[in-house]
């Protein structure tokens, strides 16, 4: 049931509500119950001081308050930091700049708002978002729960997403060339790297492994340069849930079998194909899986395993960008010593610059590596 109105900062002691999230953020630890007399300035303060508010007010007021916090939350501090003594290192600073991304979110994280059992929002002016919570979630469990507005906001984002799709030039001519990314499957809006598989001259057309198919955008474009069976592998149910409404809007789905396991189906091919996440940092958040790669595991999987499942004469395409050679995370060195222990070789490389706006973005923190970045598709084969 809808819950009633209470007073202004009205502390609970329980927590009113079970708590809900996607990104595996705690609960906070003391939860307010606030409505729109709360003033952005103590709301943020209280934020800052990892209090929830839990909003009883107007919906859109709510999404204006979080507006309010995004914009202190993003002010620079009006005494400027000391200059260190010896300036950080790439990689001292990309650590730096995900945990202030780190704590900005979980600060803007602490604007709540009410579910009720079917997901409905029992605020006023709330709009109707179930069908974008029962696309991430699934089914409701039949409780109502409080959840970040910041993360349903993400679900409203990913839900248009998955209505309008992403047009991928490489799948050929529109209409039929458009990926469809579910929530929490990483969207293929870099397409440097879809272009590298696309162009590469193919060492076979009839069979090839996609190993972490995502939301199938490579195994379609390999579908659609004429490989006749695929086999497309995933540990991740939204991903496979994922690959397969895409290829079959795409009508390519007769062409590729879809496996639920880590990294390789059993026995070998002549074409195997790996995306794996290009920055080796653990993720904070099971959404994060898809662009950080803690300790390069997958990477390294896969160097390790292809000897095993590649046939004598194939080749086995490695799409990885060098964005973490420049950030101080994984040196070339290290990456050749890898495919030399895996008893592979290079039989050469295609690269290829990205395209993303932060490349040009001297505001970004990490813009000197990204004005350096290089995305590559490594051909690889068995050595002698």
């Amino acid at each position: 049931m809808p819950l009633s109105p209470p007073a202004t900062l009205f502390v609970t002691d329980p927590l009113p509500l079970s708590w809900r999230s996607e990104s595996s953020a705690p609960a906070p630890h003391r939860v307010v119950l606030a409505d729109d007399t709360l003033n952005a300035d103590t709301a943020y303060r209280l934020a800052c001081e990892g209090t929830g508010l839990l909003w009883q007010g107007d919906f859109h007021n709510a999404r204006q308050l979080l507006q309010a916090l995004t914009r202190r939350a993003e002010r620079k501090p009006r005494k400027a930091a000391k200059t260190p003594a010896t300036p950080p290192t790439a990689a001292q600073s990309f650590h730096l700049h995900r945990q202030a991304l780190g704590q900005r979110a979980r600060t803007l994280g602490r604007v709540l708002v009410p579910l009720n059992a079917d997901y409905s929002i029992p605020l006023r002016r709330a709009p109707d978002l179930r069908l974008a919570c029962q696309e991430a979630w699934g089914p409701s469990n039949g409780e109502a729960c409080m959840v970040s507005l910041r993360e349903l906001l993400g679900l409203v984002g990913a839900h248009e997403w998955r209505k309008k799709g992403v047009e991928v030039p490489a799948l050929g001519p529109p209409p039929h060339n458009r990926i469809h990314p579910h929530y929490g499957v990483f969207s293929p809006i870099r397409g440097e790297y879809v272009d590298l598989v696309a162009n590469t001259p193919l060492p076979d057309t009839q069979l090839a492994f996609d190993i972490g198919v995502g939301t199938g955008v490579l195994s379609a474009v390999l579908a659609r340069r004429g490989v006749r069976h695929v086999v497309a592998t995933d540990q991740d149910p939204r991903a496979l849930a994922c690959a397969r409404d895409n290829l079959h809007r795409l009508q390519v789905a007769p062409q590729v079998e879809l496996l639920q396991t880590d990294l390789f189906p059993p026995g070998q091919a002549p074409l195997v194909v790996c995306n794996p996440p290009w920055v080796p940092a653990r993720p904070s958040s099971p959404i994060e899986y898809a662009v950080y790669d803690e300790d390069s595991r997958m990477l390294r999987g896969f160097l390790a395993g292809l000897r095993e499942h590649l046939t004598p004469q194939g080749e086995g395409w490695l799409i990885l960008s060098d964005l973490a050679e420049h950030l101080g995370l994984r040196s070339r060195e290290e990456l050749m010593q890898w495919i030399t222990q895996a008893g592979l070789q290079v039989l050469g490389r295609h690269d290829i610059r990205p395209r993303h706006g932060k490349v040009m973005d001297t505001q970004d923190a990490l813009h000197a590596a990204r004005a350096q970045e290089v995305t590559s598709l490594w051909r690889l084969g068995n050595a002698a």
